[in-house]
């Protein structure tokens, strides 16, 4: 998105819905982007209150969103997406809502085949190396260290 010297509110807020219609976006990205445009405060806040208003931005609906993705995408455990979601300002309400569109049965499924693909990879015979790698691989996606540990045991 090329970015001219001014906008009108209007214009800024034409750009704004576009931008959100796209995909789902944060209150703090959006901000930003505003800011890039070189908005006065003021203006920020009735876009966003715009925003809001005509259902174009919703934290809620983009915490659920971005859980969704980066659990069935990337495979991140729920502390990964609990700290990227605080990074993006998102209020705890939204963050405990969003959580909850994760299925305890895939949860623990997901993580049993990450265990699985990674015990297949990891070429260590120090069964405690072994162990080792696994586990920070899966506790750097953001696995809760008592299950990893506890199916990590079952495993080896």
């Amino acid at each position: 998105m090329n970015l001219k010297s001014t906008y009108t509110v209007d214009e800024a807020q034409k750009k704004l819905e576009n931008y959100c219609a796209y995909q789902e976006r944060c209150h703090k990205e959006v901000r930003e982007k505003l800011k890039a445009m070189k908005m006065i405060p003021e203006a920020i806040d009735k876009i966003i209150v715009h925003l809001i208003d005509h259902n174009f931005l919703s934290e809620e609906r983009f915490a659920k969103a971005f859980v969704r993705g980066k659990f069935r995408i990337k495979k991140w455990g729920k502390n990964r997406l609990l700290r990227e979601l605080k990074l993006k300002d998102i209020s705890k309400y939204a963050i405990d809502v969003a959580l909850k569109e994760i299925d305890e049965e895939d949860y623990y499924k997901t993580l049993n085949e990450l265990i699985k693909k990674r015990l297949a990879q990891v070429n260590e015979k120090n069964i405690y190396k072994k162990k080792r790698k696994v586990a920070d691989y899966l506790l750097y996606r953001g696995w809760e260290p008592y299950l990893v540990y506890q199916k990590l045991n079952e495993y080896l």
